[in-house]
């Protein structure tokens, strides 16, 4: 689906991205316009996949996760690269995985339970998967920042 943006939607993701708990009618008294509006809008918007979820942001550290590390991931070949990627969706400890350019075909973003954790999932999973040459992993000691984007303004 092709939806153009207007200032009111654009208003309501901000707003949204404030808080995405509030309720619709407390968006709708805060944007001036009417409840079933919020609603046609919020359901065009989540069509057309330009927000997707309701969904809990659960902190890792929080969840047991101590260690984080951001992994490159070498490939024996180009083609295994789907085959790679699904297969890391499957390790739990996995939370992202980019396709990029340069010496890595992917980069994913690692969470475990502690630094021998971390070495087992390297090891013992990522490294297992078929068409895995190698990975050079870099740990994040810190998250200065973890936000949502802000919608592009015209």
């Amino acid at each position: 689906m092709d939806y153009q943006l207007d200032y009111t939607d654009k208003r309501i993701i901000d707003e949204l991205t404030k808080d995405a708990r509030i309720s619709y009618l407390e968006l709708s008294k805060k944007l001036n316009v009417s409840n079933s509006m919020v609603h046609q809008r919020i359901k065009k918007i989540k069509d057309a996949g330009i927000i997707s979820g309701e969904g809990l942001k659960i902190s890792p550290e929080k969840a047991g996760y101590k260690s984080c590390a951001y992994t490159g991931i070498v490939l024996t070949e180009a083609r295994f690269c789907d085959h790679v990627a699904n297969e890391l969706e499957k390790i739990p400890e996995v939370s992202e995985c980019h396709y990029v350019s340069g010496k890595y075909a992917l980069f994913a973003k690692v969470h475990a339970i502690d630094n021998e954790d971390m070495r087992l999932v390297l090891y013992d999973k990522i490294h297992r998967i078929e068409g895995v040459s190698s990975t050079d992993t870099f740990m994040s000691f810190q998250t200065y920042f973890d936000r949502e984007l802000k919608m592009i303004e015209e």
